[in-house]
């Protein structure tokens, strides 16, 4: 069996319970979730869940179906890799003590293209918006000056817009 990476868009009421009752869903039949994000949507009845979870091609589609026999699950779209843009937000705190270090983080700086948020005489808050492989990379990146601390999102991730040449699917909306 594959542990495939797959990512789940999730519409749903954007009601109490919700996002409980999914994860509830996945622990009781024994999956696992990696990460997960929700947040409004432009209607404010309706929420987005976007989920990471690993397994095969079966494993997916019956968490898929399982998923939108929810009551208050609107749609549930398996986004598919190269279909979509997903980016993870990272926040990190690292050591500055003297110049070489601090030459060394311009350098990571320029070249993940991070922005400092916060600075103190021997440290730095350094913000990077990207995939997670990105933001895997500017983790390693930064490790060897000192991470003093850390904090990193789930994925956000929309379908990239169809072409002029494809006709949208019934759940390509979520």
């Amino acid at each position: 069996m594959s542990a495939e990476r797959h990512v789940l868009s999730i519409l749903v009421e954007n009601r109490f319970g919700e996002l409980a009752r999914i994860v509830g869903l996945f622990s009781g039949r024994g999956f696992n979730i990696d990460k997960i994000t929700a947040s409004p949507t432009l209607d404010p009845r309706y929420s987005r869940v976007i989920l990471v979870t690993r397994g095969d091609d079966a494993i997916i589609e019956q968490i898929t179906k399982q998923v939108h026999k929810l009551i208050r699950v609107r749609r549930v779209h398996h986004v598919v890799e190269g279909k979509h843009v997903e980016r993870e937000l990272c926040l990190a705190t690292v050591n500055v003590p003297n110049s070489k270090s601090r030459e060394d983080l311009e350098r990571i700086i320029k070249l993940v293209g991070a922005r400092v948020i916060a600075y103190a005489p021997t440290a730095f808050t350094l913000e990077v918006t990207a995939s997670s492989a990105e933001v895997d990379n500017f983790i390693e990146l930064l490790r060897p000056l000192g991470i003093r601390d850390m904090v990193r999102s789930a994925p956000i991730a929309l379908q990239r817009p169809l072409s002029e040449t494809e006709a949208p699917s019934s759940s390509s909306a979520a």
